[in-house]
């Protein structure tokens, strides 16, 4: 049965595979993101099946107004999949006022202010999946901010799933590992993933050495998620890169 899905984050990335898997199987997505003409372009390459909203998952009057965008539209929805996420390496010591702000904004309070807006739209058999990182059990180095960003949505998650389990709606982790998308750049400061990469390699980190999968590959777990029956419910979802054999 066709669902309403509704992704952050899905000018790019996993998100926009998560969009564009969904839509080649019937389904109808929601794309947000904070530039706007970044998921209009990738809601014109899926076609009628696409909607585009801007928003800045970080600010409550964006979140809120997006919401209420895809309210005029699809009044109720069937899933959240709360993706948007920025992820920088820096210390604590050195990161600046906007990097702590933006990380913790975007990664942690965005996917509450999503949820929140979400909810009412959902309703029994509705589903929220908040997007998780490998990085909170792994030691990487210069990503505290991140690692605990990500750690606050965990547990945020489990608490949401406790309150919302009376009322039918399902929420689901899924810890992802490192992902990737052919021809695309970090964006990074090279200087910033210099020492990144130094540091993790001291820690005992050879991110030389780690398998890295591509996001098309993960697609399908999202997809088993959200086609669970309704009498199954899966709270945390582990998913890793493996070296293809």
């Amino acid at each position: 049965m066709s669902k309403i899905i509704v992704i952050t984050g899905a000018g790019a990335g996993l998100g926009k595979n998560l969009a564009q898997r969904f839509a080649s199987e019937g389904d109808t997505v929601v794309l947000l993101g904070r530039t706007l003409s970044k998921v209009q372009a990738v809601a014109a390459e899926i076609g009628e099946r696409a909607m585009a909203v801007e928003c800045d998952v970080g600010s409550a009057e964006s979140v809120r107004a997006a919401f209420a965008a895809v309210a005029a539209r699809y009044p109720k929805i069937d899933v959240l999949i709360n993706n948007a996420a920025i992820f920088e390496p820096a210390t604590v010591a050195e990161a600046s006022d906007a990097h702590i702000i933006n990380t913790i904004n975007i990664n942690l309070i965005g996917s509450i202010f999503c949820a929140r807006a979400a909810i009412p739209m959902l309703g029994a058999g509705g589903h929220i999946i908040n997007v998780s990182s490998e990085s909170i059990d792994v030691p990487f180095w210069h990503l505290t901010l991140y690692q605990t960003s990500k750690a606050g949505l965990e547990r945020f998650s489990l608490s949401l799933h406790r309150e919302l389990e009376p009322s039918g709606i399902r929420v689901t982790i899924i810890r992802a590992g490192q992902m990737m998308e052919e021809g695309k750049a970090t964006g990074w400061d090279p200087e910033a993933a210099k020492r990144f990469h130094i540091a993790n390699l001291q820690g005992g980190v050879d991110l030389m050495k780690r398998p890295i999968s591509q996001f098309a590959s993960v697609t399908g777990i999202f997809r088993a998620v959200i086609d669970l029956p309704p009498d199954v419910h899966v709270v945390n979802v582990q998913v890793h890169a493996r070296a293809a054999g």
